[in-house]
């Protein structure tokens, strides 16, 4: 492979421009002397595909549709070992639903977080009484509701029940005047939520194509007891709990550290975090000798795969969550197919005679089959994998966390 081929793959895979890539290898090989690492990156994608197409039984010279469907099909098998393994759960069944949980608990870390104090969500609630809940419950007060309605449930149904205006424009504004005396050390809290909720969350669920969401803010993952009646629901299930985990952790961290590191601007970094906030734009370098990464902490492509920052050299605390929870996943007997494939993919020839990029991510792959009947295909997971493996070749995976939590709420940092 030259040292145009390597260069230009890692750029199509990308979507970038060639000479941005050029240019951050340059820059990279210059502040830390190393050098070969976008060749070698290249080199172990190549490697681990042929791998992998040799446990699917294909090769290299393929085409796009065959190893797709290979890899759906993997996802499938995958699934079915679970389903066995658990029991054959119903995710319409809580009970069901919760053998799902405990199996993510086991493979997750454990250790306490730094989650808003209950009393003060309770708060919360008493002074902007949501409305739609009240409604769909049948209370006239929310003193009524809590008095035998569980406080996390309720507050999980804020994201399916309440609309977004109003929880922008006035629920979510009281937390302008949040404190860090007003958060606690406990621990991540796993709710299934009841039967009382299921025909409200329906629609949630139909739109976002899972059951699953958190609360960042409280240290909470509920799970809707709802299927969507689709092939890859219970590995989609199983792992989206354990990213879940990773994230609330990360994001927890960052609470601890606004309140040590500027309690003066407590709330306004707090409410930025929650937005997930990205800078529009790179900033001008402070010297040509340093080289400067995009903190981008969520998905962008989810809403527009042409977003310009999507192709600027950066990193992605997601893409860092993803890869620890398929590490963690990899524990369980038959998933370690996947380990190590997070930032795998390449171009395979399709019919008409060109070629399309073939993700081996496990969640492009999980998502994928869930919405098969929409023929979406994902891509972006192993796309911002692969930006966040090219800063952790040149440093590690410590130094690339440091750095974002450090900078998050600027949104970049310099080398």
């Amino acid at each position: 492979m030259n040292s145009i081929s390597y260069q230009e793959k890692i750029a199509k895979i990308l979507r970038t421009e060639k000479q941005t890539i050029v240019q951050l290898e340059k820059d990279l090989n210059r502040i830390t002397g190393k050098s070969n690492f976008f060749y070698s990156l290249v080199e172990e994608n190549n490697r681990l595909i042929e791998e992998s197409l040799d446990v699917l039984g294909l090769g290299r010279n393929s085409m796009a549709l065959d190893v797709y469907d290979a890899l759906i099909s993997k996802i499938e098998s995958d699934d079915l070992r679970i389903f066995q393994y658990l029991k054959n759960p119903q995710l319409s069944n809580p009970k069901d639903c919760q053998r799902i949980v405990d199996l993510a608990k086991d493979v997750s870390p454990k250790r306490k977080g730094f989650f808003l104090k209950k009393e003060v969500a309770e708060g919360f609630l008493k002074a902007e009484p949501p409305q739609k809940i009240l409604k769909a419950l049948g209370y006239p007060s929310v003193e009524a509701m809590l008095a035998k309605e569980d406080l996390i449930e309720v507050y999980s149904s804020l994201r399916f029940l309440e609309d977004a205006e109003w929880l922008n424009n006035c629920f979510f504004k009281q937390y302008q005047a949040l404190k860090p005396a007003d958060f606690e050390e406990r621990e991540i809290e796993i709710r299934v939520l009841g039967s009382q909720w299921t025909q409200a969350a329906e629609k949630f669920v139909q739109k976002k194509y899972h059951n699953i969401s958190h609360l960042k803010e409280l240290g909470v993952i509920f799970v809707i007891p709802i299927t969507l009646k689709v092939s890859g629901e219970i590995l989609r299930t199983l792992s989206l709990l354990v990213h879940y985990f990773y994230e609330v952790y990360f994001y927890s961290d960052l609470v601890k550290k606004f309140t040590e590191d500027n309690p003066k601007e407590f709330s306004k970094d707090f409410i930025s975090l929650l937005r997930g906030d990205v800078s529009s734009n790179l900033p001008a370098l402070s010297s040509s000798d340093r080289c400067l990464f995009m903190i981008i902490q969520r998905y962008l492509a989810k809403d527009d795969e042409n977003d310009h920052r999507l192709f600027l050299p950066h990193v992605n605390p997601e893409a860092l969550h993803w890869d620890r929870a398929e590490t963690a996943l990899a524990k369980i007997e038959g998933l370690d197919f996947w380990k190590d494939l997070d930032l795998v993919g390449d171009f395979f020839r399709i019919e008409t005679g060109g070629e399309i990029l073939v993700s081996f991510n496990l969640v492009d792959t999980i998502m994928s089959l869930v919405q098969e009947k929409e023929m979406i295909k994902y891509l972006y997971h192993h796309q911002e994998a692969l930006w966040n493996k090219i800063f952790i070749s040149y440093f590690d995976e410590e130094k690339m966390e440091e750095l974002i939590k450090a900078n998050i709420t600027k949104g970049w940092f310099e080398v």
